[in-house]
């Protein structure tokens, strides 16, 4: 597991973004080759997205040649509901970029049949070869997905009723009125995740900072859902200075330590095209810390 600590949240979505666009030109996907994906929805990758759709529309990237799985979906909402999944990936990402409509995963949770629509959806994963980065954000109690506290950090895509915290806490997005949030959910497992080959976490926000103590620090615990992906082999928690202030200090100095003169991504060269994918050139930097070679993110303290 590395850590990335960055400036603020407008940091992180471009490092993010920047990341994607680094693992999908290695890639170099194409016709029955393509890079599979597996997005979240909510407010911490909302930055991350704009930087991909800044990409596209300048020709350093394409989607065409991608495929891409959604971590959850509340059930009985309609699909052009404000809060639906469905509508926020639509209308924040995919509609932005040239991806086909038919490679873009979204779970149904209006699907007559909950249980095989979950079966479903992990039959198309291990049909598209699994996934190459798995993306995913976190809630303050260090859920994943609607990987509540409690859950089973060896469970796949499945119909989860949602705890009370979890209704109370997003009953702002339906007019405060807990009534009319979703009773349930459709949500990918953690061994789901635990599955695609590369999974990096965004953590952004003090508010966020005891999850990420808890899952930096401390043990696996299914009552901190994220800590699981300490035994990843290839996890990136990637967050702000904000999100370290639970962390002792001995350990964000142990990740900063070589962040001396370190700056944001370099600018564009002249774009080089492969497989409909256009390569953006990064700083040397930016690109060690892409391959792996320690920069400030080292093994974690024990």
């Amino acid at each position: 597991m590395r850590l990335i600590i960055l400036e603020d949240a407008s940091v992180v979505a471009d490092w993010a973004a920047r990341f994607v666009l680094q693992r999908i030109t290695q890639f170099a996907p194409g016709p029955g080759r393509h890079f599979v994906l597996g997005l979240p929805t909510g407010g911490t990758p909302l930055g991350m997205y704009r930087r991909l759709i800044d990409f596209y529309k300048e020709g350093r990237i394409s989607f065409k040649y991608v495929t891409t799985f959604n971590m959850d979906e509340y059930v009985g909402l309609p699909r052009d509901h404000p809060e639906s999944y469905h509508y926020y990936m639509w209308n924040e990402f995919f509609k932005h970029v040239d991806i086909e409509p038919s490679n873009a995963h979204v779970l149904d949770g209006n699907a007559p049949d909950l249980v095989a629509e979950c079966k479903r959806f992990e039959d198309l994963i291990a049909a598209a070869g699994g996934v190459h980065l798995f993306i995913g954000g976190i809630g303050p109690d260090g859920h994943i997905a609607f990987n509540e506290p409690g859950s089973s950090l060896v469970s796949r895509t499945r119909v989860k009723t949602l705890a009370y915290d979890t209704l109370e806490a997003n009953k702002r997005f339906f007019g405060n009125d807990i009534s009319k949030v979703p009773r349930q959910a459709l949500t990918v497992g953690v061994g789901t995740v635990m599955d695609a080959k590369e999974v990096m976490i965004l953590i952004t926000g003090a508010h966020k900072s005891l999850a990420l103590a808890k899952a930096v620090e401390e043990g696996v615990n299914h009552m901190w859902t994220v800590s699981a992906f300490q035994q990843h082999a290839q996890a990136l928690f990637v967050c702000d200075e904000d999100a370290t202030l639970e962390l002792r200090v001995k350990t964000v100095k142990y990740f900063k330590v070589r962040t001396a003169g370190r700056r944001r991504p370099g600018r564009a060269r002249a774009p080089h095209a492969s497989h409909g994918v256009c390569v953006q050139a990064l700083s040397e930097e930016h690109q060690r810390m892409i391959a792996g070679v320690p920069v400030h993110e080292q093994r974690v303290l024990h």
